[in-house]
């Protein structure tokens, strides 16, 4: 009887580590969460965001690139509901960091999870696990005309 539960016990943590291990990455939709409520009030006017090749007017001055990287807990989440939270979490990033620099925008936004750079004007990169959730974006701090 001893064996039989050590055996049991044994099955369930390999079984168990094995599911905590995901690691999904998927792309995810700009537009739905900028357009969301929440995504307005917390970016506000102030800073402009452009994705990808997406076009903006003349740059005055560019600061240079910057990077932030936003974590999330993904327990008993959606995985899209925990992607949309860490990407607003990162763009609020980029919008302080715009601020801080005397920026008015930031352009060529792309995805860079796990050091894969991605560019698109209408998806971002999230990856997911069993309990956390990640953004990785890089852009261009700018004044633009």
């Amino acid at each position: 009887m001893k064996k039989i539960t050590i055996l049991t016990l044994s099955a369930l943590v390999l079984c168990s580590s094995y599911s905590f291990a995901r690691d999904d990455v998927e792309a995810y939709s700009i537009a739905n969460i900028m357009s969301s409520e929440v995504a307005k009030s917390k970016l506000g006017t102030d800073v402009s965001f452009y994705f990808g090749d997406q076009s903006y007017g003349n740059v005055l001055k560019n600061f240079g690139g910057f990077k932030t990287n936003k974590k999330t807990n993904a327990f008993a989440k959606s995985d899209k509901d925990a992607c949309n939270w860490v990407f607003l979490s990162a763009m609020i990033a980029l919008k302080e960091r715009a601020i801080k620099e005397g920026g008015n925008a930031v352009v060529d936004i792309k995805s860079n999870y796990k050091n894969n750079l991605t560019s698109s004007p209408e998806t971002f990169q999230c990856g997911t696990g069993a309990v956390m959730a990640g953004v990785a974006l890089t852009g261009q701090v700018v004044t633009l005309e």
